[in-house]
């Protein structure tokens, strides 16, 4: 109906426009895109320490400084780009945090050679298939659950840096391997809809 006003998690409140979006058109749907999936990663761990506005305010350029997140052109980074990605104001210039990136995507890259894909791998944390929670309050929603200790610690053995449960169970809420939205928000029952997806080989 016309003039009625959506329900969302509280995390995304009226008047911020790009929380918004992100909320009703991109977290929690399955994602079994790699490239996307290599995305999400690298800004899951770009946030850590910082708000997830701060990411979001700055997502297109980092689209632009990262080569839209090729994972094998961020692999053949040089010390020459590095020093360009720390003159970027448009990205978060964190010397950690950039050499991370470089660093997953090599592993990001080992990982689809011998998975045949990234989503291939990283679904296999929860069966294949999302799983459907039921909050009611977001204070009942947790950091970190045992599939992303059990992610955060086969990615550390791959060689992944900045990929901490907190930081893996923030990028299972964003690529939809768990529906983490409230059962109030209007998102809840379309993104369980969409659970089946159409996984990439």
């Amino acid at each position: 109906m016309a003039g009625r006003q959506k329900t969302r998690c509280t995390w995304a409140p009226a008047g911020k426009p790009l929380y918004i979006a992100y909320h009703d058109e991109q977290w929690g749907v399955p994602e079994h895109d790699d490239r996307m999936l290599f995305e999400m990663l690298i800004l899951e761990g770009a946030q850590a320490g910082l708000s997830w506005e701060t990411i979001l305010n700055k997502r297109d350029a980092y689209r632009r400084a990262f080569d839209r997140f090729d994972p094998r052109k961020v692999a053949r980074y040089d010390a020459r780009k590095v020093r360009a990605l720390l003159a970027d104001a448009g990205i978060v210039r964190n010397k950690l945090k950039i050499a991370a990136a470089i660093t997953n995507a090599r592993a990001f890259l080992a990982v689809q050679k011998e998975f045949g894909s990234f989503d291939g791998y990283i679904w296999r944390f929860v069966g294949g298939a999302p799983k459907r929670n039921s909050w009611s309050h977001h204070r009942e929603i947790p950091a970190r659950t045992a599939e992303s200790d059990a992610m955060s610690k086969d990615l550390k053995r791959r060689g992944f840096t900045f990929v901490g449960s907190t930081i893996c169970y923030a990028l299972m809420q964003s690529c939809g391997l768990v529906n983490d939205h409230l059962t109030t928000c209007f998102r809840y029952r379309e993104v369980g809809a969409k659970r089946a997806g159409r996984r990439r080989s």
